[in-house]
């Protein structure tokens, strides 16, 4: 065995330094380590690779902060669990390591902590950052820019190598005794022995900074500097949107945005392009009039006169001023509102439009006529009780802001999740509100153990915690409150200045601490419409009810605010069915495919924007697992449920691209359960009134199934010029092709399409249901609409519905399909179905799964695919039981089909592909039995490096059989959190 690392290690540095020609195992090779959002790399992800991959660790690290080390405390647990040691030496140098972050390492028993102390007798600056990992007779070894930081670890342009070298090699000998040597030397102490010493010192530093700062910021104040201030690319969105609105004669508009993502400022932004003569900005609580102000100052500067008007600031000089800023009570008041003419203002703004629904906001709504629009503004457009703001505005969402854009943008403070099992808790114990195992001591004392070892950013936590029932949040209160927290039960019968009573003492710092809480417990009360911006650590005792929800009581930590450099998310996931949930709140997918849900578990960290982390312990793994497993997501009910939330949301029957742009499921999942998306509407909405023929909705049907989901373009661009004009000569489609999207034209392309769209590449029991509908006839060169096609377009309800479906289709190849790789017809890592793969190579016909095979070859076009099932079923026969597998990046070993030989011609055509120009595109999926589920993760192309085997396996009936590995190497190496979730 060690004599095939020494093997690899020598490849990989052949491939690094020689010629990137030399395949060799990626994990093997010198590589640079950074942050890559666009291949989904992150330093961090790398991290937590390596020490789940180590049987020992050493890290010699300058700088650690409490953000830095909080991402990486997951693991760290799981390796403690585990029994794997390491050491963690860091510096007092500048003073910049936080003791805060060592205290967290210093609570976990399998870690030595030592900090090197540059101010001692012959010791020196320290400025290292690497990380050593050590696997029996091998060390894998980062060196480079990457302290343990929040940033240096997921987002800042830092540049790291990492090298792998036998225990023997003199590099490795270097650095492990550089480490040792600092490590042993006087100068490191250990954590007990300095921690005190260093934390006054760091103290000390940090006032002296916060001093400089202030005086900045003084120097700043009297500067006649101000920046001027640009929206970012979601404001830019919105005022685009609220724009066109306006111009279409839309008197009202609804902004839809996750807390802290700069709502105020994106009104500001947006009624500025108005040039509004006067503005009425109307808000809940008066604290907030000072801060909304403050913002149009900064956007309007000071050309433009503005006050409050509350009930601490009524005169009658504000009344004239041009904006103004009012309290909902005070503004409603009728001695207020008829003090105003009812066209006195140009825009009017509603800070908590979730709120609108009451009595006082009717009647200032139906009080005032504004030139341009009333704007409202919410975080939590549904409401619990009923009420439908989307109606009250017209159904004009003018801009929806969603969590995942909002962490590319850093418009909200980064999070650290980590789902941690909970004991004792599953959906019958929610439902029969068994208290003894929801509010059992050993529960209270698992939840508090956990919330301190991940802790919080700041001084101090200030913490939400949501229960599932208002009585199980009293009784955990009074249980945390027996074990040393200091907490509060806080329900819908709280009265509003109970509600700020308790967010005052969890958030100000002021407060004698004896009268201070740390945690407010609820059921949803802080679901919608409360700001808490402070709140830095929550904790979830309750199951995912859905991924709105989930999202709106993640929202309430994200805030960014002051001293917070992160949110700590506590998810105590028990045996729930809706487990399958969590993946799709944080990832934001809404197809609920079950592929994707199982690959963010897996690799979240990876696929997460910004800072924010994403860890669950092996027991949560499961647990969510095992719900994708049983969930039943294709279910009428599930769908139609979707469906009718989003139409309520809109008004109106949502159009295709609706569903993308509002957060509804992904269109697709109807169109696969009913065929089309009209065929749905038909039998479950009655206000649905288009009727269409049988063969319009074949075509339908058809556009819908094989063309819509923008595979390929070709059919879609063809079908959208057919469409608009009688004919095109094939020549010029294929000019168009070349000169706008760089594709390649082939005569093997031109009959491709035409036996696609004419019917004829269908086989099958279905075959006759294509041939019968052929969409295009072609006549010395020149494309027209079929017969029957045309005739179909005479129906102008027809046409409308075929053109939106085309557009929709060629939007979807721009966004998931467009970036070929190698001028193949696939995208990296995109998925097809075994259809889709023979259609986009070009070839005569479709080739059903089960002559497929796991490979087959097409004369036509020399080319010859390979589809890999990485995980087999149980009870598969024995000779299909292939053991295909990865033996690394780019090496793959493949089975050939059964009673085969080294002799066999598809064995020869395979291993002599490269010889032959056979072109091997490989296609592999993890697991093959989801319901709905028949896709294949595009790998790239491959060839035989030559070498085969003769191999002999057990047939059903226990005989042996023959068959072949074939050794292949990939062209291009397998993106590491793809190969992870592969093969893991």
């Amino acid at each position: 065995m060690f004599e095939e690392q020494i093997e690899r290690i020598r490849k990989g540095i052949e491939t690094a330094f020689i010629s990137k020609h030399e395949v060799s195992d990626i994990m093997y090779q010198p590589q640079l380590v950074l942050n890559n959002p666009t291949e989904k790399s992150k330093v961090i992800a790398t991290l937590q690779r390596e020490l789940y991959r180590c049987d020992s660790f050493k890290f010699s690290v300058a700088f650690i902060t409490d953000s830095g080390i909080e991402g990486l405390l997951g693991t760290l647990k799981d390796l403690e669990q585990k029994g794997i040691k390491g050491k963690i030496l860091t510096s007092d140098y500048l003073c910049f390591t936080e003791p805060k972050a060592l205290a967290k390492i210093a609570q976990l028993s399998n870690i030595e902590l030592k900090i090197y102390r540059t101010q001692s007798d012959g010791a020196e600056g320290f400025h290292t950052k690497g990380y050593i990992f050590a696997d029996e007779e091998v060390y894998h070894i980062i060196i480079g820019s990457a302290n343990l930081t929040q940033y240096a670890l997921s987002v800042n342009k830092e540049w790291n190598t990492k090298v792998v070298t036998t225990t023997e090699g003199a590099y490795a000998q270097t650095i492990v005794g550089e480490f040792d040597e600092m490590w042993n030397s006087p100068a490191s102490q250990s954590y007990d022995a300095c921690i005190a010493d260093y934390t006054q010192e760091y103290e000390a530093k940090k006032k002296q900074l916060q001093l400089q700062r202030q005086q900045a910021s003084i120097q700043n104040t009297l500067s006649a500097y101000v920046p001027k201030l640009k929206p970012n690319t979601m404001q830019v969105a919105f005022m685009d949107s609220l724009d066109n609105l306006v111009k279409d004669g839309k008197n009202k508009a609804l902004l839809i945005s996750a807390t802290g993502t700069g709502k105020t400022y994106a009104s500001a932004f947006g009624v500025q392009r108005l040039r509004p003569k006067r503005i009425l900005f109307i808000v809940h609580r008066e604290q907030i009039l000072k801060q909304a102000m403050d913002t149009y100052k900064k956007v309007f500067g000071n050309n433009r006169n503005m006050g409050i008007l509350s009930g601490n600031s009524n005169n009658a000089t504000v009344k004239n001023c041009d904006f103004i800023f009012a309290t909902i009570q005070t503004i409603s008041k009728d001695t207020t509102l008829n003090s105003f003419s009812k066209n006195a203002f140009d825009v009017v703004i509603f800070d908590e439009a979730h709120r609108t629904g009451g009595a006082t906001y009717q009647k200032v709504m139906q009080y005032f006529k504004p030139k341009y629009l009333y704007l409202g503004m919410t975080a939590t457009p549904e409401r619990s009780d009923n009420f439908n703001v989307y109606e009250l505005f017209d159904y004009n969402i003018a801009y929806e802001i969603r969590l995942q854009h909002a962490l590319e943008d850093r418009l909200l403070c980064p999070f650290h999740y980590f789902g941690i099992g909970d004991l004792q808790v599953d959906d019958e114990s929610i439902r029969t509100q068994e208290f003894s195992r929801l509010i059992s001591n050993e529960r209270v004392k698992h939840v508090m153990e956990y919330a301190k070892y991940y802790g919080h950013s700041g001084d101090r936590v200030k913490g939400l915690i949501f229960c599932s029932t208002v009585k199980e949040a009293g009784k955990l209160s009074e249980a945390f409150n027996k074990n040393g927290w200091r907490t509060l039960a806080l329900s819908g019968a709280n009265m509003q200045q109970e509600r700020e009573d308790a967010i005052k003492r969890l958030c100000d710092d002021n407060m004698p601490e004896s009268e201070r809480l740390d945690y407010i417990l609820t059921v949803d009360i802080f679901n919608e419409g409360v700001d808490i911006p402070d709140i830095n650590q929550v904790i979830m005792l309750r199951p995912t009810e859905s991924p709105i929800i989930f999202v709106q009581q993640l929202g309430r930590g994200l805030r960014k605010a002051n001293n917070k450099e992160y949110v700590v998310v506590l998810d105590f996931i028990g045996n729930y069915n809706n487990n399958f949930m969590i993946p799709v709140a944080l990832s934001g997918d809404r197809t609920y495919n079950k592929d994707n849900m199982r690959r963010y578990v897996s690799e979240g960290t990876s696929e997460i924007p910004g800072c924010s982390t994403i860890h669950f312990d092996a027991i949560t793994k499961e647990r969510i697992y095992k719900a994708v497993d049983t969930a039943r997501l294709s279910v009428t009910k599930f769908l139609r449920d979707k469906y009718f939330e989003l139409k309520n949301k809109l008004g109106k029957i949502p159009a295709l691209d609706d569903f993308d742009k509002f957060g509804g499921i992904d269109v697709s999942m109807i169109i696969n359960k009913f065929g089309s998306y009209h065929e749905f509407l038909k039998r479950y909405d009655d206000t649905y009134t288009i009727s269409l023929t049988e063969d319009e909705e074949a075509f339908l049907k058809i556009l819908s199934q094989k063309y819509m989901p923008g595979k390929r373009i070709h059919e879609l661009l063809l079908l959208n010029t057919i469409v608009n004009s009688d004919a095109i000569k094939w020549s010029d489609f294929v000019n168009t092709l070349e000169a706008t999207y760089n594709l390649d034209n082939s005569k093997s392309l031109h009959d491709s399409i035409f036996n696609v769209l004419s019917g004829n590449f269908y086989t099958g029991f279905a075959a006759k249901l294509y041939k019968d509908h052929p969409f295009i006839i072609e006549n010395n060169g020149i494309i027209e609409k079929s017969p029957v096609f045309a005739k179909a377009l005479d129906k102008k309800e027809f046409k409308a519905i075929i053109k939106e479906h085309i557009e929709y289709g060629i939007c979807n190849y721009k966004k998931a399909f467009g970036q070929l790789f190698k001028h193949r017809p696939f995208q990296l890592y995109a998925k097809y179905t075994y259809e889709d793969v023979c259609r986009l190579l070009e070839w005569p016909e479709n080739v059903v799964a089960q002559n497929m095979g796991g490979y087959k070859y097409d004369a036509h076009t020399n080319t010859m695919p390979v589809f890999i099932n990485y995980e087999k079923e149980e009870g598969i026969a024995d000779t299909i039981n292939y053991e295909d597998r990865f033996v690394h990046q780019r090496h793959l070993i493949g089975l050939s089909k059964s009673n085969r030989t080294v002799a066999s011609q598809d064995v020869i055509r395979l291993s002599n592909s490269n010889k032959d120009n056979v072109v091997i595109d490989l296609f592999v999926r993890k697991n093959k039995d989801d319901e709905g589920s028949k896709e294949f993760y595009y790998l790239g192309t491959m060839q035989s490096n030559g070498v085969t085997e003769s191999v002999k396996m057990k047939s059903d009936t226990g005989n042996d059989v023959n068959a072949v590995e074939i050794h292949y190497i990939l062209d291009q190496p397998v993106r590491e959190d793809i190969y992870d979730y592969i093969t893991t």
